[in-house]
């Protein structure tokens, strides 16, 4: 059953459909007295921008709310048509199952593109010139990355279960009588684990995006380096902290894939698992253990190269 972007109370349904299909009308909760789903008239492209930006009511639209039947009213009968509530949700886990094979199928081929490009400068320089040795190269890393991706997945998922249970234990210690369980909690499915993380790469890609697009250069167009024209400053740690942020000091790539795509991994965790923060970093934590341990036994097989291999480990 769906729910409310705002406050997730389940809904029977989001918008009613009306004879013609562009007629249509989005349903009130009956809790917030707000609109269920505003994400139901939105673009992808919409879609796509607040998955960047980590707004939650776009993780609930797809996680819980995508694929939902709407309510069909047929004017002439002026009644409601009925629909199988079983078959739905069927469909719309099956559909689930299936987005987390396209989007980590493509996010797997990306992230070895990205790493075979760290590993391999030299070759690929000059995408053209393919040979039975580069690869190879790329093959070995395809499957490493997907090794990882696996077990990194299969860590969070056992994390979050455990992390349920012990939530639920301590709601029922804490809580003498009976709480009311959320929306988010009961249209709770373990796809919805994958998932959000596979959204939550969305911002992390963006922003390497961006670095490989204006990555800073060292030197001006005629070789004379970049420096400050004003008046130097004075203050040793004013100097000694900006100096952190410089190219050769600091690896944003590094900070991107690492803190920021954690941050944005456990933002997306807590959409789904609905507890404190606390728990979703805990998740978060377990599936980069197991994912540097695979990464750990698969350095040898997959690139000589076993630090910069190593520091791309983490999504």
């Amino acid at each position: 059953m769906p729910i409310c972007i705002t406050c997730t109370e389940p809904t029977p349904h989001l918008y009613t459909v009306y004879d013609s299909a562009y007629n249509l009308r989005l349903e009130q909760c009956k809790k917030c007295l707000s609109f269920a789903d505003l994400y139901v008239e939105h673009d992808s492209l919409t879609l796509i921008l607040d998955l960047i930006l980590l707004k939650r009511g776009v993780y609930r639209h797809l996680l819980y709310n995508r694929g939902s039947e709407p309510r069909i009213v047929s004017e002439s009968k002026n009644t409601a048509i009925p629909t199988n509530k079983n078959d739905v949700e069927l469909a719309k886990e099956k559909a689930r199952w299936i987005r987390i094979l396209r989007l980590g199928s493509g996010m797997v081929l990306v992230d070895a593109f990205i790493r075979w490009a760290q590993l391999n400068p030299a070759i690929s320089a000059d995408i053209s010139q393919w040979s039975n040795e580069t690869s190879a190269v790329f093959l070995r890393i395809l499957v490493g990355c997907f090794v990882e991706t696996v077990a990194f997945h299969g860590g969070v998922i056992l994390a979050s279960m455990l992390v349920l249970h012990i939530s639920d234990w301590l709601d029922r210690v804490k809580y003498s009588r009976e709480e009311s369980v959320s929306g988010v909690r009961q249209q709770f499915r373990t796809s919805l684990i994958p998932l959000s993380v596979l959204y939550s790469s969305f911002t992390k890609y963006f922003l390497l995006f961006l670095l490989t697009i204006w990555r800073p250069s060292a030197s001006k167009i005629g070789g004379e380096p970049y420096r400050y024209g004003g008046p130097p400053y004075e203050n040793s740690l004013v100097v000694r902290a900006l100096e952190v942020w410089d190219e050769d000091k600091l690896d944003r790539e590094w900070v991107v894939r690492n803190v920021l795509g954690g941050m944005a991994a456990g933002f997306g965790l807590r959409v789904v698992l609905d507890c404190h923060p606390f728990f979703t970093t805990a998740v978060i934590l377990v599936g980069w253990v197991v994912k540097t341990a695979v990464a750990e036994l698969l350095r040898d097989w997959v690139s000589a190269d076993q630090d910069v291999w190593l520091a791309y480990s983490i999504p």
